[in-house]
C-alpha cells in the first residue's frame, strides 16, 4: 500500500500503520511537534544551573552570608528553585538542587550547602 510520508510527503511503501519514509523523517517531525516543551524546559534548566553556579561560587566555605544586591547582580533570580525545606523553628530554606539560601533580616541571605 502506497502512502505518503507525514514529514517530506514522499510516498513509500511499508507496513499499514508506518507514517514516516525514513528514521530521519520521523525523528524531525517529532522534534518539531515536541519543540515548545523542549524549550520550555531548556530554559528552567538553563536558569536552575546559573543560579545553582552563583550560589555556589558565592558560597566556596558551605555557610556564608550575602547581600540581596550581591545575589541580584550575578543575575540571580528568586522564582527558581528545586525545593523548599521549613525547619521545626519555621525557617524556610530554599534550595537549587545541594545549594541553598535563608532569608535573613536587612536583605541578607544565609548561604548554605546540603550535605
Amino acid at each position: 500500500m502506497k502512502k505518503n510520508c507525514l514529514e517530506c510527503g514522499e510516498p513509500f511503501n511499508g507496513r499499514v500503520d508506518k507514517k514516516f519514509c525514513s528514521d530521519y523523517c520521523r525523528n524531525t517531525f517529532n522534534n518539531q511537534v515536541n519543540r515548545e516543551s523542549k524549550n520550555l524546559i531548556r530554559n528552567v534548566n538553563n536558569r536552575l544551573r546559573k543560579n545553582h553556579h552563583l550560589l555556589a561560587r558565592l558560597n566556596e566555605t558551605g555557610k556564608t552570608k550575602v547581600t540581596r544586591t550581591k545575589l541580584l547582580d550575578g543575575n540571580f533570580d528568586f522564582n527558581f528553585f528545586t525545593s523548599i525545606y521549613t525547619t521545626k523553628t519555621g525557617n524556610t530554606y530554599y534550595y537549587i538542587y545541594d545549594q541553598g539560601y535563608l532569608i535573613l533580616e536587612n536583605d541578607t541571605y544565609l548561604l548554605i550547602k546540603k550535605e
